[in-house]
């Protein structure tokens, strides 16, 4: 599993794109197909999905690890959301708690990790 991260609108999928040479029909929007695909994946905005899946941390982290057990040469693609203005509302705040401890656990799984700013990607594991 490869993971992709960076803030919004910063050419992460034209990265994952680009490098790893992925097939339109093998990118998924903010969701997990159920089944076992051939070669690569990728799950761009992986921010919505944890998002929409709605779970607790410990649910969201067993659907994500069933599916790169299905799909081990997944990409996950997911914006950084944890810097800048801190919301209000206390919802918000802990979407981007929960966020931040996927990423950290998909991190230490992934075989390697990218972050994108100006559509310039950085190696950093």
């Amino acid at each position: 599993m490869i993971l992709i991260v960076g803030g919004y609108s910063q050419g992460k999928l034209a990265f994952a794109k680009d490098k790893f040479k992925v097939d339109e029909k093998s990118i998924y929007d903010a969701e997990f197909p159920e089944e076992k695909i051939n070669g690569k994946s990728v799950i761009n905005n992986f921010n919505k999905w944890v998002k929409a899946y709605g779970k607790e941390q410990s649910e969201t982290v067993s659907r994500i690890e069933e599916y790169i057990m299905l799909n081990p040469d997944c990409i996950i693609i997911s914006d950084e959301i944890g810097n800048g203005i801190v919301p209000i509302g206390e919802e918000e705040r802990e979407f981007r708690e929960r966020l931040g401890r996927i990423q950290i656990e998909l991190a230490k799984k992934a075989k390697e990790v990218y972050r994108i700013t100006c559509g310039i990607g950085w190696k950093i594991k």
